[in-house]
């Protein structure tokens, strides 16, 4: 059956009467007169009431954005840019050994933080690759992954150096 395209009129039997407003590869975005928008998918049932062409491609834009950043994400080296904390910007980390003939060692903080981040980034894409490893059983998969989220509860103590606490690391304890 050929795709609907907007402005195509439909009668469904639990929505009623409605006008498709946005297509996508699976779904109509149907505005009906009675419960408002709603979507339903290409093979629900509803019966064509006045078919227009579809001229637009079926995938939306949103639907593409979506892709292009997963790829982005899976096979670039790129990583999104994460804040630290403002009290940290500029600061030092100072490391000091318990015998005071030996020198210590001051780094920026910044510099810490960003190789804190790689290590985050890393474990990710190997996270992703185990997910996606064909080789690999899925009991292999869950004991891999249990390894994984251990090693995020270990770095849960640099979490005071992220500004979003919605990039922190999240072990056990931060699941919900």
């Amino acid at each position: 059956m050929a795709l609907l395209g907007i402005g195509s009129r439909i009668e469904h039997p639990t929505h009623g009467t409605g006008v498709v407003t946005n297509v996508t590869s699976e779904l109509y975005w149907v505005t009906f007169i009675d419960k408002g928008l709603e979507t339903i998918t290409h093979d629900d049932d509803y019966k064509v009431i006045e078919a227009v062409e579809d001229e637009v491609d079926t995938v939306s834009f949103y639907e593409v954005e979506s892709s292009l950043r997963q790829l982005l994400k899976r096979y670039s080296d790129i990583s999104e840019v994460i804040p630290i904390a403002d009290k940290w910007k500029g600061g030092t980390l100072s490391l000091v050994p318990k015998d005071p003939n030996l020198a210590g060692k001051d780094l920026p903080i910044d510099t810490f933080f960003h190789k804190i981040v790689m290590v985050r980034d890393r474990i990710r894409v190997m996270e992703q690759k185990i997910n996606a490893s064909k080789t690999l059983d899925d009991q292999d998969k869950i004991d891999l992954q249990q390894y994984i989220t251990r090693i995020y509860g270990s770095l849960t103590t640099f979490n005071v150096l992220f500004k979003n606490s919605s990039q922190n690391f999240k072990g056990e304890g931060g699941k919900k």
